[in-house]
């Protein structure tokens, strides 16, 4: 495991760690955290239904979670969009470390999705809401 130092890379981790529960509480098993290659790295890949996600992670942090209802209004969100970071050329190295992923372990015809997971942490609070968007095109 990564030994994580500076502050974000703190909140980075608390996140993973919030993804990870969120994700065995909704029927996944977890594969594997931080699958890295030079080129870049997989935050989680977890299985669920004979499918396998690639998922990336992306924490913020807000000083409340009353704007992230359970419904997630709209205009909140705009203002609060972590997945902007997701730019052309990292999915590019994404789709790389996912093939890599795929050759490595001989999944050739394995059906898989990439996914986002988008984690806001109240740390005053000690709460935190995940948002999901699935199957992204890499």
């Amino acid at each position: 495991m990564k030994n994580f130092t500076s502050n974000s890379q703190k909140i980075g981790e608390l996140g993973e760690d919030i993804a990870c529960k969120h994700l065995e509480k909704n029927g996944y098993s977890l594969l594997g955290r931080n699958y890295t290659k030079k080129w870049g790295e997989i935050d989680i890949i977890a299985q669920k239904d004979n499918v396998l996600y690639f998922i990336e992670v992306k924490s913020k942090s807000v000083s409340s979670l009353d704007f992230v209802s359970q419904k997630f209004d709209q205009k909140d969100i705009e203002a609060n969009r972590p997945e902007e970071n997701m730019h052309p050329w990292k999915l590019k190295r994404l789709r790389k470390v996912v093939e890599t992923y795929l050759i490595s372990r001989r999944l050739g015809y394995t059906d898989w999705q990439f996914d986002l997971l988008i984690v806001y942490l109240d740390l005053e609070k000690r709460k935190a809401r995940v948002r999901k968007i699935e199957n992204i095109i890499l």
